[in-house]
């Protein structure tokens, strides 16, 4: 099942992008690892439903219904919800939050409006505003090569804390979102395996079969057949 996604970037020092979509018939996809948090809103059939969902570190099939229409915040790596321990909302056990009154709902004891595509930012500011949504500036020390001035032992535990992932499982599934839009490209397998750094192409294919869901030659066969 092919998504028609509209997406647009943020203002948000918080966020990496907001998206929407919506579904004509009902269906299955696979759900791709992703190492970020995020909040989707979901409404069908009048009602709207908003989830918090945290990072995903294998791939899973997916259902939906027919006639959805779904808005999501995606937020930086290492932006997360401090008063929500990741393993909680990991791997697709996504918190739905308890509707309200009035196109509003309850989180965290409060009364909060539905965010819409157009107003995520404002959204987010308030969460901010309200240290419901934190970022670990750790994260982005390790990512950009500049370790703190910290002990490896706290850097791992901060980092783990505010992304549910260790650094090790976010550069594997780094690299098998770089293969999978090499292959998309046009790039070759064998390409593909010297340009991402992998041992050879069964060490590729086990990767993105883990966090992809599809072996290399399904994604690049996938490509050309659109």
């Amino acid at each position: 099942m092919t998504f028609s996604f509209e997406a647009r970037p943020s203002d948000s020092a918080y966020v990496d992008g907001v998206w929407r979509t919506s579904t004509e018939t009902s269906g299955s996809f696979t759900s791709v690892a992703q190492i970020n948090w995020g909040i989707v809103v979901s409404r069908y059939q009048g009602k709207t439903v908003v989830t918090v969902r945290g990072p995903e570190t294998q791939a899973s099939p997916a259902a939906f219904p027919a006639d959805v229409e779904f808005f999501g915040i995606r937020f930086k790596l290492g932006t997360f919800m401090p008063h929500l321990p990741a393993k909680t909302v990991m791997d697709r056990r996504d918190l739905n939050l308890p509707e309200a009154c009035n196109n509003s709902f309850w989180f965290h004891s409060s009364t909060w409006e539905m965010p819409t595509f157009e107003n995520a930012d404002t959204f987010v500011d308030r969460l901010v505003s309200e240290g419901l949504l934190v970022h670990e500036p750790v994260v982005d020390a390790v990512l950009q090569g500049q370790p703190p001035d910290l002990s490896p032992r706290a850097v791992q535990y901060r980092f783990l804390h505010a992304t549910g992932l260790t650094q090790k499982t976010v550069h594997q599934i780094e690299r098998a979102q770089q293969s999978a839009a090499l292959l998309e490209q046009g790039v070759s397998i064998l390409d593909t395996v010297y340009q991402a750094g992998y041992f050879d192409q069964a060490h590729l294919t086990r990767s993105l079969k883990r966090f992809m869901g599809q072996t290399p030659m399904q994604i690049a066969g996938l490509k050309q057949s659109e």
